[in-house]
């Protein structure tokens, strides 16, 4: 009986820590000695130095940060760029008007002539990376407060940095691991002269807009292309007309073949962040408390902002963009809650606490080093606890109400005159006002009043006294919380908020008299003041417990990976080049609910909706799918549209490819199924699941919908197994 309860333990212990498959965020660097034999026992044809290798080309220089935001990859010798609609949507909106409506109608350039600059927009290549761990860590113990600590490590980055070799054109960025327990070095080349090729209309780019975000089954085109452009001598430049397309090191070979279920995919990309070694009671805290507080307030916002956009055609054209970005959040905390929850994560978490605790009580050296941390931790989240609200609070309600960031540029424009000069002062308006014309681009005065009053009403009533200015509490009392009034008092006869083509003008002619109005304007007077409170007795108490949580945090992942040595730990996403892969499979989600791993163009058909906003499809479309006219795209009389399969992906990995055995592109990440969202916390096999438009798709659009067939001549097309 104690054999088979050893027995049993063990089991358990292996089901409990051993990484599973289809989870994780490997750097590309580490993939031969950690991976390689588990990816090729999945499916993998090619080897791990196919992936990453810096003495010739490999996949990893095809593979681009798209803006810093998203993933981009090169499937052309001419330096085409393939990322998501929803990755370049800024860029295709910046360039519509009410005349020229691209997200509406979609945009193709016929020739390089026609294809669009974007200014401020990059792509970046990871050329090497380096573990720089024992540089950075030099002179760095654990009895040093964290400020002194940080000042240690920036100045041994800096020089890692400074005494680094690397070519003129490149450059370099460090980043922490594990919580900040190691440390690597990432030598990239950035190119700033990037040109929209093409995108499809919001119909197919965007098709099922939120009522299909974060959802499976899918049928949505997101897809945009891009094309990095080079100096002459193929080496990063400046927007210049005689740029030439730039000439790739590798560029992404596109399978014809499709994927079956259990094929092996992988994703190439950088994902932005992930916390999968958080304590329970960290996770407990974001499902019953942060989550729902964020989520309740981006209800209002929504509800405001959607409210407008179907009633006015330039609203909508003007806060598309802002009203995708605040949607998207809102429904993945939605979906993360419910994940964490049906899959029982904060009771996983305490298993594996309870695992971690056994073995370090068991034994002495661990017992001295560790036996407090868990209940350290613990006790460090609950004091956090009210402050990490009141922080979600602030910030969620202060981001969303315009006024307010208006405000604050003219508030830095005044600081750097009172600090450093009238010099600074006048070489900062140009930058100032640039940032203001962006922001009254996208700006409508009757929009933000609206967020203004129905923001600022749930921000005073639903938060505990002692988190409340003294001034918005007595601003309550005098309108009798009529905030509607208020709103409209605030917003009446105020230029700043209603007139931004004269606020720019006297901007230009005369920036003391705007800085002047903005010392009037009530709004910025009443953000002032939130934000003064909020720095007096918020801020200090949140940063001394988040330093405290960072510490012990720091130290529980060094502990796990010392006590669970069995597990083989991967490192948490940081927006860092990262290879995750996995197999096609579907899912089912709940009891007699299951979803297959492909979706067809019949299932855009069948939810279309003449005229609707979110599921309209455009006419050519629907002849192409009556006359079954698919080209070499479609397969046995269907057009496939997307796909599912495993992949471990988060934000960040929207525009990543996906790759199969043999490293061919065959289709294109862009989200993740409602829900398995939790992922980026709790990895679970059984529901998590990356949604991924199939590249046949892509190209039957490009081809057969926009008649752009010059751009897939471009392209390298294989067919394997035939």
């Amino acid at each position: 009986m104690r054999a088979i309860k050893r027995l049993l333990t063990a089991f358990f212990l292996f089901l409990v820590f051993t990484a599973k498959a289809d989870e994780g965020m490997w750097l590309p660097l580490f993939l031969q000695q950690l991976n390689e034999k588990q990816m090729k026992a999945m499916g993998m044809k090619i080897s791990a130095a196919d992936i990453y290798n810096i003495n010739k080309g490999s996949l990893k220089d095809a593979i681009v940060s798209f803006g810093g935001f998203c993933t981009g990859e090169v499937i052309s010798e001419k330096g085409l760029v393939l990322t998501n609609h929803h990755c370049g949507f800024d860029a295709i909106q910046n360039h519509s008007t009410l005349e020229r409506n691209y997200i509406r109608d979609g945009f193709w350039a016929r020739s390089n002539s026609e294809e669009i600059p974007n200014p401020g927009l990059f792509v970046t290549f990871i050329v090497r990376i380096e573990d720089v761990s024992k540089a950075a860590l030099a002179g760095v113990n654990e009895e040093m407060k964290e400020a002194e600590r940080q000042s240690r490590l920036d100045k041994n980055i800096a020089e890692i940095r400074r005494n680094l070799k690397k070519e003129a054109t490149q450059d370099s960025y460090v980043r922490s691991f594990f919580e900040g327990n190691q440390y690597f070095l990432f030598v990239t080349e950035t190119y700033r002269d990037i040109r929209l090729v093409g995108a499809p209309p919001s119909a197919i780019g965007n098709f099922g807009k939120d009522t299909d975000n974060w959802m499976w089954p899918r049928h949505t085109g997101d897809f945009s292309l891009f094309r990095i452009y080079a100096g002459k001598d193929n080496k990063p430049a400046e927007y210049s007309l005689e740029n030439v397309p730039y000439k790739p090191k590798k560029a992404l070979a596109i399978s014809m073949a499709g994927m079956k279920e259990g094929d092996f995919t992988m994703v190439f990309g950088f994902p932005g962040r992930t916390t999968q070694y958080l304590h329970s009671e960290a996770v407990d805290q974001i499902v019953k408390l942060n989550d729902p507080v964020k989520i309740a307030i981006r209800d209002k916002a929504l509800s405001v902002i959607d409210g407008f956009m179907r009633k006015d055609e330039q609203v909508k054209i003007q806060y598309a963009a802002k009203y995708a970005s605040i949607s998207n959040a809102w429904k993945k905390w939605q979906g993360e809650v419910l994940g964490l929850s049906s899959t029982k994560a904060v009771e996983k978490k305490k298993n594996q606490e309870a695992v971690f605790r056994k073995r370090v009580e068991a034994n002495p050296a661990f017992k001295a080093a560790y036996g407090s941390l868990l209940d350290d931790l613990q006790n460090a989240y609950q004091e956090l606890s009210k402050y990490g609200v009141a922080r979600d609070y602030f910030t969620e309600t202060m981001s969303r109400i315009e006024a307010f960031a208006i405000g604050s540029q003219l508030n830095n424009l005044r600081s750097i005159k009172e600090k450093n000069g009238e010099q600074a002062y006048k070489d900062a308006v140009p930058r100032i006002s640039a940032r203001l014309e962006d922001l009254y681009k996208e700006y409508n005065p009757a929009v933000d009043k609206k967020l203004f009053e129905v923001l600022l009403e749930k921000f005073t009533k639903d938060q505990p006294e002692e988190f409340l200015a003294p001034e918005l509490r007595q601003l309550a009392m005098d309108y009798k919380n009529d905030f509607g009034k208020m709103a409209d008092d605030f917003y009446i006869n105020v230029d700043l908020l209603n007139n931004g083509a004269k606020v720019l003008a006297n901007l230009q002619a005369n920036p003391d008299l705007v800085l002047a109005a903005n010392d009037m304007n009530r709004a910025n007077q009443l953000f002032q003041q939130l934000n003064t409170f909020y720095a007096k007795t918020v801020t200090p108490k949140l940063s001394e417990l988040q330093a405290r949580v960072n510490r012990l945090q720091r130290t529980y992942m060094k502990a796990q990976m010392e006590v669970m040595k069995e597990k083989t730990f991967y490192p948490d996403a940081n927006s860092t080049l990262r290879v995750t892969y996995g197999n096609v499979k579907g899912y089912q989600p709940r009891d007699a609910v299951k979803y297959d791993f492909y979706t067809y163009l019949d299932g855009v058909m069948d939810k279309y909706k003449p005229g609707d906003y979110e599921f309209d499809v455009p006419e050519k479309l629907r002849t192409l799918y009556k006359n079954k006219d698919f080209g070499p795209y479609g397969k046995n009389g269907k057009m496939p549209v997307c796909f599912i399969a495993m992949n471990h992906t988060t934000g960040g990995n929207s525009g990543s490819p996906a790759l199969d055995a043999r490293g061919n592109l065959v289709g294109l990440n862009f989200d993740r199924v409602w829900e398995g969202t939790m992922s980026d916390i709790n990895y679970d096999p059984s529901i998590c699941r990356n949604i991924m438009v199939d590249i046949r798709y892509v190209l039957f659009i490009i081809d057969k919908y926009a008649d752009a067939g010059h751009l897939v001549k471009e392209m390298k097309l294989v067919y394997p197994g035939k």
